[in-house]
Order: structure tokens, then sequence, then C-alpha cells
């Protein structure tokens, strides 16, 4: 049987792989926990997802999911938090704007909350945010590609 958290890392990892012909990404599970990798031995990924099929879409961060992200950004040259919006998208955030979100104090409990309206950016919010942002669905994998150098 095919987990569901399967189906939404699965659509990350396809686009990532199938985004870029010119070169390969090479994806390598992170060792610790389930939802971080590695790609091309230098750049971090960690992927959430809700399974909510419209907006919002709330992603929530246990203490040692911060921890897990924590180790995994201090191993990388740069890092990314790819949040699968249901079946509307994937919100990808840079470390800064991930920590515009979520601070680095590991907390109980952190989270971020994802709404778009149709045709709009992903706006988001968080726990910690000092502002709320704009992302668009188009900038993931193109974020990632710029800092593998693709």
């Amino acid at each position: 049987m095919i987990k569901q958290v399967e189906f939404y890392h699965g659509a990350v990892l396809a686009r990532l792989v199938r985004g870029h012909t010119s070169q390969g990404v090479t994806i390598r599970a992170y060792e610790t926990g389930r939802s971080g990798y590695i790609l091309n031995g230098s750049v971090g990924l960690y992927v959430k997802y809700s399974a909510n099929r419209l907006s919002p879409w709330p992603f929530s961060f246990s203490s040692e999911q911060q921890e897990e992200i924590s180790t995994l950004k201090s191993e990388c040259t740069t890092f990314f938090v790819a949040l699968v919006c249901g079946e509307g998208g994937i919100a990808c955030l840079s470390q800064l704007e991930y920590r515009t979100l979520l601070d680095d104090q590991i907390e109980s409990m952190g989270w971020i909350r994802v709404s778009r309206r149709a045709r709009e950016k992903y706006l988001l919010t968080g726990s910690d945010a000092r502002r709320k942002f704009r992302v668009g669905d188009n900038e993931f994998p193109s974020k990632v590609y710029e800092a593998l150098g693709l």
C-alpha cells in the first residue's frame, strides 16, 4: 500500500527530477527524520504537506521537526522548505523566508499557514512571523535550481 506521505513527497521530487533536463539532480534522503533530502550533495530540502483540498493549508512543526530542520540547515550550503498545498501546488520557501515565519528558536509547536485565492500567489504567515509575504507556485523548483547552479 502506498502511503499518503509518499504521494506528496513524490510530487515534489518528480518536479525536481523532470523540471530540468540539461543536468541531473541527485537526491539523497536525509538520515535523520523522514522529510529531509539533500540535493546534489549540498542543498537541503524539507518537505511538508497539507492534505486539505482547499485554501487555507495549515502546516505544524513539532519541536522534533524544527530540530531536524535546524540540523539539516547546518549541514547544507543552502536550504529550502517545500510546502505541498493539497492538490493546489507547492509553496517553496528559501532559508530566509522560512526564518521569517519560524525563527531559529525551537518551540514546542510552530506553524505556517498558506492561503491563496484563484490565480494569485500564496500568502504565508507563521507563528513567529515578522511580516506576511507572497510566493508563487512557479517558484518551485526554479529557486532550488538556481541554488544548485542549474
